[in-house]
């Protein structure tokens, strides 16, 4: 499982034009399920979401958590994130996970994150839909975490 966690001034996730996710402050995480990942691996990268220390303290150190901050969380399911880029010019996407794995993985990283910052606080796009997302990217600051 991967999660490419931006830190954001702002994102939102608009579907068909409607806005179906809106933050401030906080991380706008891509999300990829690939073969074989599990629950566990689900609930130890929502973790190292909440935990993960990229905002800065008092002394301009990247020393506080989302949770520190009292920032939300957009979750948007990207399978694209396990391209295969090896040959050729067109990305190949067999590492992605099948939808009947990948959705409830994705869910309950979504459901464990919002026991751990609140319903109000995680956001979501929509598994499979063609979605549109935007963000400001805080720093740039981008970082890929690994279950």
């Amino acid at each position: 499982m991967k999660a490419w966690v931006q830190r954001v001034t702002e994102a939102s996730v608009t579907i068909e034009g409607e806005t179906v996710a809106e933050i401030g402050q906080g991380y706008l995480v891509l999300l990829g399920v690939t073969h074989g990942d599990t629950e566990a691996a689900a609930d130890k990268i929502a973790d190292k979401i909440v935990k993960l220390r990229i905002f800065e303290d008092e002394h301009g150190k990247t020393n506080r958590s989302v949770e520190d901050v009292r920032g939300s969380v957009i979750v948007v399911s990207q399978f694209t994130l396990y391209a295969d880029t090896e040959h050729g010019n067109r990305p190949g996407f067999s590492n992605a996970a099948r939808p009947e794995l990948a959705n409830p993985l994705y869910e309950r990283v979504v459901a464990k994150l919002r026991a751990a910052l609140g319903l109000e606080r995680v956001g979501t796009g929509r598994f499979g839909a063609d979605m549109k997302v935007r963000l400001l990217n805080d720093g740039p600051f981008s970082v890929e975490l690994l279950a």
